[in-house]
């Protein structure tokens, strides 16, 4: 599964064949159909093992935050920290289209980190476009175009925790 998850990194996911990850993890083909029967399983197991891995944030990080500002700086910057720690997710996302299970994923993850954009808002009630607004802005292309453009992950959240400020305090 690690030969996989390196692989699909690497080549991306659609790109990557049984025998690809056999070769990489220098066992036979037949050894990897063993453990995995279809390629889905084998993409079940190694974003399991990615869930695990990277450490997704949770609403614990919002634990003793009452301030809304500060909630807001929190959840992006660890959301942009999650994202340094998981940039196989892009790859995800651009083959989600040839996998019903992965575009399932992908879902799942997207609505997660919109519940997370909605309990840092707590306990202000927020409209849902506002709750969406903030989730865009979160999304993981705004975190990897302002890294490429060579901000670390940290100094992007936080040019982004200011423009949602700023946003907020003009509405």
């Amino acid at each position: 599964m690690l030969a996989a998850v390196k692989l699909h990194a690497e080549k991306g996911i659609a790109a990557t064949s049984m025998k690809d990850v056999a070769s990489q993890a220098r066992v036979g083909v037949g050894t990897v159909y063993m453990h995995f029967p279809q390629y889905e399983a084998l993409l079940m197991a190694c974003g399991g093992h990615l869930h695990v891995v990277t450490h997704p944030p949770t609403s614990t990080i919002f634990d003793g935050v009452d301030d809304p500002h500060r909630r807001l700086q929190i959840l992006v910057r660890e959301v942009f920290r999650w994202y340094g720690r998981y940039p196989q997710y892009e790859r995800a996302r651009s083959d989600q289209d040839k996998f019903p299970m992965m575009a399932e994923g992908v879902k799942r993850r997207e609505q997660y980190r919109y519940d997370l954009v909605a309990e840092a808002l707590k306990p202000k009630t927020s409209g849902r476009s506002v709750v969406d607004t903030i989730g865009a802005l979160t999304d993981f292309a705004v975190y990897r175009a302002l890294t490429e453009a060579g901000m670390s992950s940290d100094a992007a959240a936080a040019r982004v925790s200011e423009v949602i400020d700023a946003w907020l305090g003009s509405r």
